[in-house]
C-alpha cells in the first residue's frame, strides 16, 4: 500500500510582442494537487486504487473500504504502510 502526490504547477508564462519588447504578463499561481492511494496482492493479481484531494482518516477509511472490496470472503488482508518521503516517523 502507498501514496503519491501529483499535481502542476505552471513556471513559463508566454505572451505575443513584438520582438525585442518585454511586456509584462500575469502567470496563474492557482494549482491544486491530487493523491493517489493504492495497494495490491501480487499473488491474487489484483489492486484497489483511489484519487483523492487530500489526505487525511477521511481519506485513509475510504481508501481502506476500497481495498476491503477486493478482499475475499473469509480472508484477511495485511497492509505495509509507509510514511509520505521526508516526513518524520512519529515517536
Amino acid at each position: 500500500m502507498d501514496e503519491a502526490r501529483v499535481g502542476q504547477q505552471g513556471t513559463l508564462t508566454r505572451i505575443w510582442a513584438k520582438r525585442g519588447t518585454r511586456p509584462r504578463a500575469v502567470r496563474d499561481h492557482r494549482y491544486n494537487w491530487a493523491w493517489i492511494f493504492g495497494a495490491v496482492c501480487p499473488e491474487r493479481a489484483v489492486g484497489a486504487a483511489v484519487v483523492l484531494p487530500e489526505v487525511n482518516v477521511e481519506a485513509m477509511n475510504i481508501h481502506l473500504a476500497e481495498i476491503s472490496r477486493g478482499v475475499s470472503k473469509g480472508a484477511h488482508a495485511v497492509l505495509v504502510l509507509d510514511g509520505p518521503a521526508g516526513t518524520p516517523h512519529p515517536d
